[in-house]
Parts: structure tokens; C-alpha cells; sequence
């Protein structure tokens, strides 16, 4: 009953807020998969990205009937939407070993195949390492991994969201032109694009400012289209501007600080995504004051 008394709040909450952008965080899936959707619901968020599987391992225990209607009744009744997966962190779609790439590929297509069964709204991965070839080869192969990765299936309403990257070692799409270059080479996909604000802003992207947001915000509109953003990863960074390192950090504590954050939060060109938390936490209600400051930037709320 304690669920179905938040989701009412909810509605009529959405119905006030008009079109401020849901919000949620990466929720953890112990105990089984609808876990995730209590658990943030009890945090009175909107929204969630899970992992469906072990995000560390090439297997994956294939998802039961029973599993599956468990995860929709459970969302039915919490009204947690958009529901995000994603993929695992093995997965490297531009991979020039062509082992690798090999793996990559039918993992892929195992997570968008539970994806579908789950009825999700996005799936969001990494363009992939270019490792041993250069950046052109590692766009190339990115497209050509998603277009096998998904040929036959029936995506349905799913949208595999392309996540800008921070750049580190030799990976692919932490400039929005890669985007835009995996995304031209396949029309025939729904593709759209995860903005994470901790890797756009240690790949060059300086969003502290408002100025630094406006051209940040102006080049991803120019390069893929801020209305094909659909999740934004909400996060401060510790690593420094421009290092190329990809290290998360809880709101207000990092390099990009608390009024860059809320800048971001209040951008009404991202104003239709939904923004998800990726900070560190060894348990769902430490996440709260991070889900709190999110909720205050959205709303103006000092």
C-alpha cells in the first residue's frame, strides 16, 4: 500500500510540475531485478537505470517468465518511468581485435534482448575503444556493431542511447561528433544520446560557467540534436577539467560545483530528458542528499 500512496502523489506531483524532467539514479538490482523500482520509489524518484545482468561478466543468467511479469507488475504499480539499462561494462563495440569485437557484439544483442523483455525505454552504452586503431576505424566499427547487434530483432519501443564518453585512453565519443558520425551511419536505427555531464566536463566541455554550459549545450544541439538527449547522467566530477578521466562525485563536492550543476538542471533544451544520478554509495539512502540537491535544482528550491 506504501507504494501505491507514492505513485498517487506522484501523478498529481507531475501534473504541478508540468515539464520539469523526471529523476532518478542508478538503483541496485539485489534480490531481484523489480528491487531497483521499490527501491527508488522509495526515494520518490520518477525514474531509474539499472544494470540487467552482472555488468563484469560475459555470461548472464537468462531472465525467467516469472521475472519478467515481476518487473512489470512492480513498475506498473510505481509508475517508475523512463526505466534505463545499462549495458555492460565488457562491451566494447569498437574494438579492433576482432575476438573482442565478436564478444561485444552478441553481448550487445543479449542486452537488447532483455531490454525488450522488460519492456525498457532506453538502453545506454559506450561507444567503445578504438585501442589499436585509430578513431575513424573505431566510429566505423561502433555503427557496424549496433546495426548486427540489433539486425532481425524487434526493438519495439526501446532507444539504445549513445553515452558521450570522458576520453580516457584511446575511447571513442568523447567529442559530440563522434555521436553525430555513429548516428548518420545508421538511419535505420532508434538511436538517441545519454549526456554525462562528468564526462563532458574532463573531455574538454567546460560547464562550470554559464558561458561554458551555452557553448556545451550549442555544440550538442549543432553536432546530434538536444532533443535526441533522452537521459542525462547528473553527476560532479572528481577528476579535474580536461584530465580525460572518468571519475564521479557526489553534487556540489566536485570540480564542476554546485551552481554548474544546477545550471544543467534548469536548461530548458534538456528540460525533457531524464536525469539520473551515477554518484558512489554503498547503500540507496546514502544517495539521498545527492537525489535532494537534483530535486532542489529542478524545482528553484534554495
Amino acid at each position: 500500500m506504501k507504494h501505491e500512496r507514492v505513485t498517487r502523489g506522484q501523478s498529481a506531483d507531475t501534473k504541478r510540475r508540468g515539464k520539469r524532467p523526471r529523476i532518478g539514479f542508478h538503483a541496485p538490482i539485489s534480490g531481484g531485478l523489480h528491487n531497483a523500482l521499490l527501491r527508488s520509489n522509495e526515494l520518490d524518484c520518477q525514474a531509474v537505470q539499472i544494470f540487467s545482468r552482472n555488468p563484469r561478466g560475459w555470461k548472464a543468467k537468462p531472465l525467467s517468465d516469472e521475472e519478467v511479469e515481476l518487473f512489470k507488475r512492480v513498475r506498473r504499480k510505481t509508475g517508475i518511468s523512463p526505466v534505463a539499462i545499462h549495458a555492460n561494462y565488457l562491451i566494447n563495440l569498437a574494438a579492433a581485435d576482432e575476438g573482442m569485437l565478436q564478444k561485444s557484439r552478441a553481448s550487445f544483442r543479449e542486452e537488447l534482448e532483455r531490454g525488450i523483455l522488460l519492456r525498457a525505454d532506453y538502453l545506454v552504452v559506450h561507444p567503445g575503444s578504438a585501442r589499436g586503431a585509430c578513431e575513424a576505424d573505431g566510429i566505423d566499427a561502433c555503427a557496424e556493431s549496433l546495426k548486427r547487434a540489433a539486425d532481425g530483432l524487434d526493438l519495439g519501443s526501446i532507444r539504445i542511447l549513445l553515452e558521450n564518453t570522458a576520453g580516457q585512453g584511446e575511447c571513442i565519443g568523447h567529442r559530440f561528433e563522434h555521436l553525430r558520425e555513429i548516428m548518420k551511419a545508421c538511419p535505420g536505427l532508434p538511436l538517441g544520446v545519454c549526456f554525462d555531464t562528468a564526462h563532458a566536463f574532463t573531455a574538454g566541455y567546460d560547464i562550470r560557467t554559464a558561458e561554458g554550459l551555452e557553448a556545451t549545450i550549442q555544440a550538442l544541439d549543432r553536432e546530434v540534436g538536444t532533443k535526441k538527449v533522452r537521459a542525462i547522467h547528473f553527476n560532479d566530477s572528481r577528476a579535474e577539467y580536461h584530465s580525460r578521466v572518468d571519475r564521479h562525485w557526489h553534487i556540489g563536492q566536485g570540480h564542476i560545483g554546485r551552481d554548474g550543476l544546477r545550471r544543467v538542471a534548469r536548461h530548458p533544451k534538456l528540460s525533457h530528458s531524464a536525469f539520473i544520478l551515477e554518484t558512489p554509495y554503498d547503500k540507496p539512502e546514502d544517495n539521498k542528499p545527492n537525489i535532494e540537491a537534483l530535486r532542489s535544482f529542478i524545482s528553484g528550491s534554495p
